[in-house]
């Protein structure tokens, strides 16, 4: 039987998406098979650069704040996401989230890939 793991909050690294996350559950942190989950802070006017998951789909919990993301095969739409919001994203979907206020974003994101920058395809 697998051991029970927590991960403290204190590593980070930098996403191929160009955004800094907090190392949480994953395949490197905690052996995971089938998700991870990790801590992402936007500093105001950051932005993403433009990618899509190809293996993998994401859901994100907005903590506090606002963010912007223009998704869309041309990235053709752009939806706001306050602090208490959901979003989904399916595999293969371009997105580009950025930060367009003058405070800090937060956001607990959820993936079904483990090995979370495996299957990042920057645009």
């Amino acid at each position: 039987m697998a051991d029970c793991k927590i991960v403290r909050h204190s590593e980070s690294y930098e996403g191929k998406q160009g955004l800094t996350y907090f190392s949480g559950i994953s395949a490197e942190s905690v052996d995971a098979k089938a998700l991870c989950m990790h801590l992402l802070e936007m500093p105001p006017g950051a932005s993403a650069k433009p990618h899509f998951h190809e293996a993998h789909e994401t859901a994100i919990f907005m903590l506090e704040g606002v963010v912007e993301f223009r998704h869309g095969y041309e990235l053709e739409h752009l939806d706001r996401v306050a602090a208490g919001d959901f979003v989904y994203i399916p595999a293969g979907v371009p997105h580009q989230p950025y930060n367009p206020t003058d405070k800090i974003a937060k956001a607990i994101i959820a993936r079904t890939d483990p090995n979370e920058q495996e299957s990042v395809v920057l645009l």
